[in-house]
């Protein structure tokens, strides 16, 4: 009847009913009953001929009389034309989670606060380009790290004596490291097959990140990975309490070893009990971008719990220490007399350990800087995201996207 144009009103009254205008308040108004009867007088005859009756959700007596017609014209103009207009209704709706990234509910999934959803792969914030260089540098970097921490520990093998307390805790943290490089080089290899749920094409489903520990290998990555990531930090703590002992209270080899058990407990202990608990709380994430599975990738809450805290706290506590043991050294040094060959060995001994602290922390701090920077700019990271790809995954794009110093509307 529409296209036969019976009546000139009928398409403004049929848009009225099926898509009403929404008033500057949030109301939805009715169209009035004298277009309704207008179109039904117009369009009578031809119904009638084709034995088609007017139908009774359109019966014009529910509909009110108004002193103004509506729909108005201004009503029907398209967003062109009411560009201009001095009234503008726009709001936020937060993120709807588009088809091609929903998961099963039992898997337990989430993304951006919205339950049942993962993030894409590949990474939502790197072109392939930077993706395929990421992955190269990690893994050229881990088989670096890898042969010189294995070099170490093959080196303490040969001859155990010749590291004793207080600088074995050394050992370990190569140990730890050696670990977290093998992780990173198993990662390279296995490129996104684990990090990433595969495609489904004929369930309109996209390929999404890992999260949780459904998936067995990611879960044992993650759990080698975060284990010896902390037990590393934690060993460096240790290693700037045994050199405080030795230089402070001086204390000998013999007394430190007998604290070695302690220290084993520490260093080995906490890390197993934050990787149980991330395990139990299903905090595991896929990293698209080295192939591996880790913590406080897409969960903000898990990045400053469990990554920020410890390592910031471990680093604190351990330059406190460092700094008192140098002083301390620097006072034997200058206040009590020594030979000239005793003075070299105790100045070659606080240059070693100047070195050994400025390589291991200024990478440390690098991570620990990175980590803060993404966990104030993510949310605005995640925002922009969903305005680029909304009308991609035909999802309600956000108004405002707040940045550091402005306000940009979109």
């Amino acid at each position: 009847m529409v296209n036969l144009q019976c009546s000139p009103d009928l398409r403004m009254f049929l848009c009225a009913i099926y898509a009403p205008v929404c008033t500057e308040y949030g109301r939805m108004t009715s169209p009035c009953r004298r277009l309704c009867l207008q179109a039904k007088s117009d369009c009578y005859q031809l119904m009638d001929m084709f034995g088609v009756s007017w139908p009774e959700e359109m019966d014009c007596n529910r509909f009110p009389d108004c002193d103004e017609p509506y729909p108005r014209p201004v009503d029907l103009l398209s967003s062109s034309d009411t560009a201009e207009s001095p009234i503008s209704v726009q709001r936020d709706y937060g993120f709807w989670c588009p088809r091609e990234l929903k998961i099963e509910p039992e898997l337990g999934y989430s993304f951006m606060g919205v339950r049942d959803c993962s993030p894409p792969c590949p990474n939502m914030y790197f072109t392939r380009e930077e993706l395929t260089f990421a992955r190269y540098f990690i893994g050229v970097v881990s088989i670096v790290c890898l042969s010189a921490t294995l070099f170490t520990f093959l080196t303490f093998l040969i001859d155990v004596s010749r590291f004793r307390y207080p600088e074995r805790p050394i050992i370990f943290y190569a140990v730890c490291y050696m670990m977290v490089s093998l992780v990173f080089f198993l990662g390279f290899l296995l490129e996104d097959r684990v990090s990433c749920n595969a495609a489904s094409p004929g369930r309109f489903r996209a390929s999404t990140v890992t999260q949780g520990s459904h998936n067995k290998v990611c879960t044992l990555l993650f759990m080698v990975l975060y284990f010896f990531t902390m037990a590393g930090s934690v060993w460096w703590v240790i290693l700037t309490i045994t050199w405080f002992l030795a230089a402070v209270p001086k204390w000998g080899s013999e007394a430190i070893e007998k604290k070695a058990l302690l220290f084993h407990a520490c260093a080995w202990g906490v890390p197993g009990v934050l990787t149980v608990t991330l395990l139990a709380m299903n905090k595991i994430e896929g990293d698209s971008v080295s192939g591996v599975c880790f913590v406080g990738l897409y969960n903000l809450t898990a990045l400053r719990w469990f990554l920020l805290a410890p390592l910031g706290l471990d680093v604190v506590v351990g330059v406190v220490l460092l700094l008192a043991g140098i002083a301390a050294l620097n006072r034997v040094r200058m206040e009590i007399p020594l030979e000239k060959e005793n003075q070299e060995k105790l100045v070659k001994f606080m240059i070693r350990i100047g070195v050994f602290s400025i390589l291991y922390l200024v990478p440390l701090l690098t991570v620990i800087a990175c980590y803060f920077y993404e966990s104030s700019y993510r949310t605005i990271w995640e925002t922009t995201w969903v305005q680029e790809k909304c009308r991609d995954y035909h999802i309600p794009c956000p108004y405002k996207v707040s940045y550091p110093n402005c306000v940009k509307s979109i």
